[in-house]
């Protein structure tokens, strides 16, 4: 007879949305976060029913070994994306997917935007789960210590590290949500005009466009850099893709712009702020990254 009552069950089902949560920050791949999440599950059932009940804290054991298996996959993935074909960026969310999708159970706030997820993407995996797990999770340190094998004093120094990552990439200030709602706004109307004086207008001149394609959908294989060469660029891919249609989204709970052909998303723009002009834009054509948009476009 297994010792799990069907409270207790669904009291573990229900962590499932924290631990994606935890996932997705410390791996920036919707699609590895569910696996990661999936195989913490499959451990816990995988324990003889005595040692279950002998658990007092399920969430917290189910979040340690999702921990654990993100860690694992951190340090195999840095040796995949050397072979990756362009620039790996992570998985861009829609702002607003349906309550079925799994990404409905992310909570977007700024721990999830893009330029936050490219700078985890430079700590090393120790540095981020440590950063996550204590900064955004407000898990201590005793317990992390737990996850990486280390002291507690020794995860501190390494989310104190990734703090500093973070403080050093953060653009110069916070930017009002209705202002990065209108500068995206214009970009997609300079845009959809072939206007480039415009979009240079709009484009910090020391501005660096990114995009990742996987080697499965085109995009350029290096950064982009410099106003004039970024708005040349995205006038150039325009006059490349007729019937693109753009629109305004949300992006990692932040304004953004999808673009679609034949009604199916091709591309996910996101995009950073500096001084009320756009300084960074991720590009994400990798079909196998858009996911979610593809099955909120359909629905």
């Amino acid at each position: 007879m297994d010792a799990e009552t069907g409270t207790d069950a669904r009291g573990v089902a229900g962590e499932r949305g924290q631990l994606l949560n935890v996932a997705y920050r410390l791996l920036g791949s919707l699609t590895e976060a569910e696996d990661a999440v999936q195989e913490a599950y499959a451990r816990w059932y995988g324990l003889a029913p005595a040692r279950r009940a002998a658990v007092q804290a399920p969430g917290a054991w189910l979040t340690t070994v999702t921990a654990r298996v993100c860690l694992d996959v951190l340090g195999s993935a840095r040796a995949r994306r050397e072979r990756y074909v362009g620039t790996w960026l992570p998985e861009p969310l829609p702002g607003a997917p349906d309550a079925a999708d799994p990404a409905a159970r992310i909570v977007l706030d700024e721990s999830v935007s893009m330029a936050f997820l490219v700078v985890l993407e430079a700590m090393t995996p120790a540095e981020r789960v440590a950063f996550v797990l204590h900064d955004v999770f407000r898990y201590p340190f005793a317990e992390i210590a737990g996850v990486l094998g280390r002291s507690a004093a020794a995860c501190r120094r390494l989310a104190s590290s990734g703090r500093r990552r973070l403080g050093a990439a953060r653009s110069a200030g916070p930017v009002p949500l209705a202002d990065r709602a209108a500068v995206v706004r214009h970009v997609k109307e300079a845009w959809e005009s072939r206007d480039i004086p415009a979009l240079v207008g709009l484009l910090d001149p020391a501005a660096v466009m990114t995009a990742d394609g996987g080697g499965l959908a085109g995009a350029a294989l290096h950064p982009v850099e410099g106003a004039a060469g970024i708005a040349r660029h995205m006038v150039a891919i325009a006059d490349r893709a007729p019937g693109l249609s753009l629109r305004l989204c949300d992006v990692n709970g932040l304004p953004g712009l999808a673009a679609s052909q034949g009604g199916v998303v091709r591309t996910v723009a996101a995009f950073e702020l500096d001084a009320g002009r756009v300084a960074r834009i991720w590009v994400i054509r990798n079909p196998e990254k858009l996911g979610p948009w593809v099955r909120g476009a359909e629905e």
